[in-house]
Order: C-alpha cells, then sequence, then structure tokens
C-alpha cells in the first residue's frame, strides 16, 4: 500500500472516523475492511484549508471547525492557497466557488494535481446541479450552499471524508486486482551448480560449437586469437621493467591479473579460443557430437587464432611501441620468447597441462555465473593463477615468441646479455613450444576439466538388476 494511504487510514483510525478494527492490512496484498458504519465519533481531521473571500464565513467555519478539533488556515487569497497546499499536507480543503479573479473550479482541479489525498468541499452562492457535477469531476468530494449551519457543514465535511476514504478504497481494490493479474518473470540470480555447469557444457556449448556455421567459427576464432594477443601485449607492456623494482614475484602476479583481460574478452565480448573448445570433448563423450567433428573444429578454432594473435604481433611492430624506454619493451618481448623456446619438450608439456587445467576452469566458473560481474571474477583468479605459476598456453605463445622472432631479427634492441637471437626461429617455436604446449593444454583442458566432470556427473549409471 502506498505509504500516503497508509498514513491516511491511519490518521483516520485515530481521529475515530474509522474503527481500528475494522481495518485488515494483508501482507501479500494490502486490501481494507469497512466493517459496520465508516464513521463514527464527532472529532474528524486534523488539518483544514479554508479558501473564500468572504471574511465573515472565514471566521464562521474556522469558529466551527476548531470546536471541532481541526487545526483551521484560513485564506482570502486563492494564490496564496494554492501556494499552502504545496507547503504542507491538509485533510480537509473547503474552496468558494466564485472569488474575484479566479473560478472556484479552476482551484478545485489546481488543488487536486497537488494534493490529490486532500477532501475537498465547495461551497457556493449560487449552487446549480451542473456546477455541483462539474466540480465533483474536478476533485471535490462534496459542496454546500450559503448560507449553512454548523451542523450542515459539518455533516458536508463528514460525507466527504467518507467519500475521499471510499475511494481509496476502490483504488486499492483495483491495484490489488491488477497485480493478482499480472505476472512478474523474475530471472534468478542463482549461480549454476557444476552439474549443471557439466550438463550445459556437454549438451549445449559444445553441440553450438560444432553446429555453427564455419564462417562464422574462423572469424570468431581470428577474434579470440587476436584477444588473448592483447592480453599479452598489456602484460609485457605493464611488466617489462617491474622485477627489478618490486621483485620476480609481484611481477608475475600483476602480469597474470592484466593477462586476464584477454579471455575475459574471449567468454564475455564472444570468440572461439582452442584452449576453451577443449571443453568439446565432454559432448563427444555424451554422444552429441562425434570425435572427427571435434577436431575438424580445434583445426580451424587454431589457425584462427594464430592469424588473430598474428595481427597483434603485427600492431606492436608498426605502431613503433617497442620503442618504449629507448627499446626496453621490445627487448622485454624478445627476452620473453627466448625463455619460451629454450624449454625442453617435457617443461613446455607439463606447463601447459597446468595452463589449461586452469583456463577451462576459468571458462568453467564463467559458465556458472548469470551476471557479467561474476564472469568477470570467475575468470580473474584462475588466469591470475596460471600466468603467476609461469605456465604455457599456446595461443598465448603465438603471440609471445613471433614477436621475439620478428623484433630480434629486424630491429636493434638492447637484448638482456645470455640471448641467442638465432634460437628465436619459426623451427622452434613449432617443435619446442607449440606442440609440446598444445599436446599439453589439451590434456589439461579435455582431461583434468572435461572428461573429469563428465565422470563425476554425467557418466552413464548401469542399475543393477535383480538376478
Amino acid at each position: 500500500m502506498p505509504v500516503q494511504l497508509i498514513s491516511n487510514l491511519e490518521f483516520f483510525t485515530r481521529q475515530g472516523l474509522i474503527s481500528r478494527g475494522s481495518i485488515r492490512y494483508n501482507t501479500s496484498a494490502v486490501c481494507l475492511d469497512f466493517m459496520g458504519g465508516v464513521l463514527r465519533g464527532t472529532v474528524m481531521a486534523e488539518k483544514m484549508l479554508i479558501i473564500d473571500d468572504d471574511e465573515i464565513v472565514l471566521k464562521a467555519c474556522r469558529r466551527v471547525f476548531e470546536n471541532e478539533g481541526f487545526e483551521v488556515t484560513t485564506t482570502a487569497n486563492p494564490q496564496e492557497g494554492l501556494n499552502m497546499v504545496l507547503a504542507r499536507a491538509f485533510d480537509v480543503i473547503l474552496v468558494d466557488w466564485m472569488m474575484p479573479g479566479f473560478d472556484g473550479m479552476d482551484v478545485v482541479e489546481e488543488i487536486d494535481k497537488r494534493s490529490p489525498n486532500s477532501a475537498m468541499v465547495m461551497i457556493s452562492g449560487s449552487p446549480s446541479v451542473g456546477r455541483a457535477t462539474e466540480a465533483m469531476k474536478r476533485g471535490a468530494m462534496d459542496y454546500v450552499a450559503k448560507p449553512f449551519k454548523s451542523e450542515e457543514i459539518i455533516q458536508v465535511v463528514k460525507r466527504a471524508v467518507q467519500r475521499k476514504v471510499t475511494e481509496e478504497k476502490k483504488a486499492v481494490g483495483r491495484f490489488e486486482k491488477m497485480l493478482k493479474s499480472w505476472q512478474f518473470p523474475v530471472p534468478t540470480l542463482e549461480d549454476k551448480a557444476p552439474k549443471n555447469i557439466a550438463e550445459t557444457v556437454a549438451q549445449t556449448v559444445g553441440v553450438a560449437k560444432a553446429t555453427s556455421p564455419w564462417l562464422s567459427v574462423f572469424v570468431l576464432g581470428i577474434l579470440a586469437g587476436a584477444y588473448i594477443g592483447f592480453g599479452g601485449f598489456l602484460s609485457t607492456t605493464v611488466t617489462f621493467d617491474a622485477a627489478e623494482k618490486i621483485g620476480s614475484g609481484l611481477t608475475k602476479l600483476i602480469s597474470g591479473a592484466v593477462f586476464s583481460v584477454g579471455l575475459m574478452l574471449v567468454v564475455i565480448a564472444g570468440g572461439e579460443l582452442f584452449t576453451g573448445n577443449n571443453l568439446m570433448v565432454s559432448s563427444v563423450m555424451s554422444k552429441e557430437i562425434t570425435f572427427g567433428t571435434m577436431m575438424k573444429r580445434w583445426g580451424l578454432v587454431l589457425l584462427a587464432n594464430f592469424i588473430g594473435a598474428a595481427i597483434i604481433v603485427l600492431l606492436f611492430y608498426f605502431s613503433g611501441l617497442w620503442k618504449t624506454a629507448d627499446g626496453a619493451l621490445g627487448a622485454a618481448a624478445v627476452k620473453v620468447a627466448y625463455t619460451k623456446v629454450s624449454l625442453t619438450f617435457t617443461e613446455a608439456l607439463v606447463r601447459a597441462i597446468g595452463c589449461n587445467w586452469l583456463v577451462c576452469l576459468a571458462v568453467w566458473m564463467a559458465l556458472a555465473a548469470r551476471q557479467t560481474i561474476g564472469k568477470i571474477f570467475a575468470i580473474f583468479f584462475p588466469i591470475m593463477a596460471f600466468v603467476a605459476l609461469g605456465f604455457e598456453h599456446n595461443v598465448a605463445n603465438m603471440f609471445y615468441i613471433p614477436t621475439g622472432i620478428l623484433f630480434s631479427h629486424n630491429l636493434a634492441l638492447p637484448l638482456a646479455a645470455g640471448i641467442d637471437v638465432n634460437a628465436l626461429n619459426w623451427i622452434n617455436f613449432l617443435w619446442r613450444n607449440l606442440l609440446p604446449v598444445t599436446i599439453g593444454n589439451i590434456i589439461g583442458g579435455a582431461v583434468f576439466v572435461g572428461m573429469s566432470y563428465w565422470g563425476a556427473y554425467l557418466r552413464p549409471i548401469k542399475s543393477s538388476q535383480p538376478q
């Protein structure tokens, strides 16, 4: 129930116009029961405003209604009366029918707009049925003709208050009926449970990825590769000179924190990322798609991711941003690439397993969240963890290592001691890094996340039949 309506009803109850026992409040829908007579007792509303250009009428009405317990305010100026209505609330307003320069009808209409909860009574020296009807259409509850006796105007005011209460009761009834007829769809904000995520991945997400038009998948794959490239670019830019100032541990933490923007863009803006698509294995295990279809999509997305990452490499090169700090940023990019191609096959493989285990968990938890902010937090922490731990991501390396190859052979950079630029070549990139890292990413995502949750929640359970 509106606050103003509640306060009005409490006021009428307090003044004895409505029996307190006759008002029933219902928590599901507020309703009012009027039992017996609506009016009882002799004390009426507290605040009354009287607008009339006749001083005799003002004094007479003030005397009558102050004796009835009202706090009476009077004015002979209609404009002043309208201003008073804006300044404070009145429960009853008496308005003269005709005043110099003003039509009482217009005053009634304006008061009804400014104070719709007030019960208005028109006072007229020459009443007519037509004028009375018009006044009530514009907001008056009743009218009284001059001259009048004190008992007569008291009864008219009582009747006006009664009509106002009845009008509010009907309004509440209509509102209650409207609420019952409406059905408000309230979307749940509850996040998905792990079993629901497993079902979504196997039955919906994986199938959608397998059945989407290849051109759409290819374009989304290019975008995803570029988004991961942006993450790598940002990570290198933010931390290239941080280690000597804050140490390697905090530098890695910051690097992971800013790199997470890459997967946020993939998941929230939309993209097809090879490492995330490793979860399609759940759809294969559930026999929603075939193994061959999954492998074709993986190959298509991997190629598209490489193109997208290469675009960011070229953007880094031709933008001249590598010149930052007298080429220190470009030199840092070369150092990162050299470190990656210097890993043994086993080191790269194992680090890649840990990487995509966390990356797929980030995707998995993002699917649980129903709001964007929830997806952001779900992605942030696992991605920050995999970068800070030094794990290997094949699409990220499609940005890091080609950047090092391009910069080391085409730019004069202040490279750190011990970096052999001859080791930065396409053969070492493909054989010593991309191959083991891709295999490790598949194991980390498909086996440790996709197959594990399929086995936990979706694996068919054979029912034991009694012999």
